[in-house]
C-alpha cells in the first residue's frame, strides 16, 4: 500500500510540475505576444507593458555595427501611427526556454509586402510576479 501511495504522490507531483511549467511558458508567451501585437497594431503602451522600463534593444542598422535603443524610444516610433491599425508586421513565437525566474525566447517577425524577416531574441525575467522582457536583440535575415 505504501508503494502505491508513493507512486501516486510522485505522479501527482510530476503532473503539478508539468502544469506549472506550462503555465509559466504561457505567461512568457503572453508577454511576447504583447510586444508582437503592440508593434503590429501601433500600440506603444502595449509594447512598453511587455518590457522592463529600462530594457535595451540591440537592433540591426545598415550603418552601425550595433544599434542600442532604449525601450521608451523604440515604443515612441509607433506613437505617430494610427493606433489599432494593422501595419503589416506579423509575429510568431518560435521557442521558449525557461528556468526558475529567467527565460530566453525567440520570435520571427515578418513585414508584409516588404519581403523582410527579423529574428528577435528576448531575455525575460519574472519581476513582481510578472514576466518582463529585460533585453531584446534582433537581426534582419532578408
Amino acid at each position: 500500500m505504501k508503494t502505491y501511495a508513493c507512486i501516486t504522490f510522485l505522479i501527482a507531483l510530476g503532473i503539478t510540475n508539468c502544469l506549472v511549467a506550462q503555465s509559466e511558458e504561457e505567461s512568457i508567451k503572453i508577454t511576447i505576444q504583447k510586444y508582437i501585437e503592440g508593434t503590429s497594431y501601433n500600440n506603444p503602451e502595449l509594447i512598453k507593458e511587455a518590457f522592463y522600463e529600462e530594457a535595451p534593444l540591440f537592433l540591426s542598422h545598415k550603418d552601425k555595427e550595433i544599434w542600442i535603443v532604449p525601450i521608451k524610444e523604440y515604443a515612441s516610433w509607433y506613437e505617430k501611427k494610427e493606433k489599432g491599425k494593422f501595419n503589416g508586421r506579423k509575429g510568431n513565437v518560435l521557442s521558449i526556454d525557461q528556468q526558475n525566474d529567467i527565460a530566453l525566447a525567440k520570435a520571427e517577425i515578418l513585414a508584409e509586402g516588404k519581403d523582410t524577416r527579423y529574428v528577435d531574441v528576448f531575455i525575460l525575467k519574472k519581476i513582481g510576479g510578472n514576466w518582463k522582457i529585460i533585453s531584446k536583440a534582433a537581426t534582419k535575415t532578408h
